[in-house]
Order: C-alpha cells, then structure tokens, then sequence
C-alpha cells in the first residue's frame, strides 16, 4: 500500500471517528447533515481502498476503454463541474435527505445513499421508486466519462456478521449492476461489502442504524501519471 493510500485512509478513520459521536451524542446536526458528513467519512475510507485496487492493475487498459485521462489541473474543474451537474439533477433527493454529494480529498466525489431508501427491507433488490434516481446518477456518470467508481455497501449489526457482510456485498453488486446496466462501462466500476464492520454512527439507537444502512459511491478521477 503506498503511502499517499495510507495516508487517506488514516485521515478518513480519523473523520469517520468523530463524526460517529456528533451521530450518536445528540449534537444538534439534523439527519441530512449527519448523512453527509457520515458519508463524506465512509466514502473516503472506501475511495482509498478500492481506488487503489483499481489503479494498480490494468490502468492502461482503463484509460484506453475511457479515452484517455485527465491531466494536471484540467482534474479539479472536471471534478467540480461534475459535482455541480449531481447537484443540480439530485436536487429534489438532495433536498429530503436521501441522497448526499460530498467533495473528498484528492479530487474525489461521494454520491451516497440510504439503505432504507433505496432497497427492500432485508434484501439486494433496489426499490422500483428509486430507479428514477439510479438513472440519474448514471447519466452523470456516463457523461463523466474519466472517472472510476468505487462502491461500498454498508449495514448496521443487527443480525450476524456472516448475513451482514453478505447483505452489504449484494447490494454494492446491485448498485453496480444497475449502472451498467444503464450503461456505465463495466471496467469503471467496482464493488465491495463492508458489512458491519464500517459503522459511522452508534448502533445503540434506531437512528444511528440507519446512518450505518448505506451504499457510498466514490468517484475516482483517472489520472495521466
């Protein structure tokens, strides 16, 4: 692992410790201002993760699939001009708190969500009334072309281990799925459960649970070097 991996990865356990007890301390933030910054703090750990996977092995075959990659400052602009077109087409999810677009370091993005909102009680299939947002991330996606997503499913503890980890896997792969079936590239994308291993927020109460019920997409710009 390099050390700039390392050294995102520090920083988001970091982040994702101290928001947890803003979560569960009763600091007066409201549920959409937890989701994002509980997101922000996951989805960096995530990025960094799975980012670095990715961009170990087959890099140049990925920028060759994408046409090309992003150079110099020409990142950050892209980067910020996508946030905006999110921002812009999620605004009415945005706005109830069911979706959050997050700015994380190193020029990545998180497009979060909850798991109640978005999937089936207890089960991988997303919710037909949230197809209408699935397909909304994807044409942003789709018209960012120069980016990976890394995505992260993620549960609370109730119940064993062995079922989270499954659960959150699945709904990752769903997640995955979904946009490539809408017709994000494949060689963009991967997909890993955390299960309950990850939690950002207390468990001890219903609302921390469902901070903790997440899927995180972080969205990865690919670099020329």
């Amino acid at each position: 692992m390099s050390s700039a991996i390392s050294k995102r990865l520090a920083i988001a356990g970091t982040v994702a410790v101290l928001v947890s007890g803003c979560a569960a301390d009763g600091s007066g933030m409201t549920e959409t201002g937890r989701g994002a910054a509980i997101g922000t703090a996951s989805g960096a750990a995530a990025g960094a993760l799975i980012g670095s996977l990715s961009a170990d092995a087959g890099k140049g075959a990925l920028i060759g699939a994408v046409g090309g990659a992003l150079l110099g400052t020409a990142v950050g602009s892209y980067m910020e001009q996508q946030r905006q077109d999110f921002e812009k087409v999620l605004a009415p999810e945005i706005a109830s708190g069911v979706i959050w677009v997050e700015k994380l370091p190193d020029d990545q993005l998180l497009v979060g969500m909850t798991g109640a909102t978005s999937f089936e009680v207890d089960s991988d299939r997303i919710k037909s009334g949230f197809y209408s947002t699935m397909d909304k991330i994807a044409r942003v996606v789709n018209k960012y072309g120069k980016t990976q997503l890394a995505i992260a499913g993620h549960t609370d503890n109730t119940g064993s281990a062995e079922y989270n980890m499954d659960l959150s896997r699945r709904r990752a792969a769903a997640v995955e799925n979904y946009l490539a079936s809408d017709g994000v590239h494949p060689s963009r994308m991967e997909s890993r459960g955390y299960g309950m291993t990850r939690p950002v927020a207390s468990n001890n109460t219903e609302q921390g649970r469902r901070l903790n019920r997440r899927v995180d997409i972080v969205i990865i710009p690919i670099r020329a070097s």
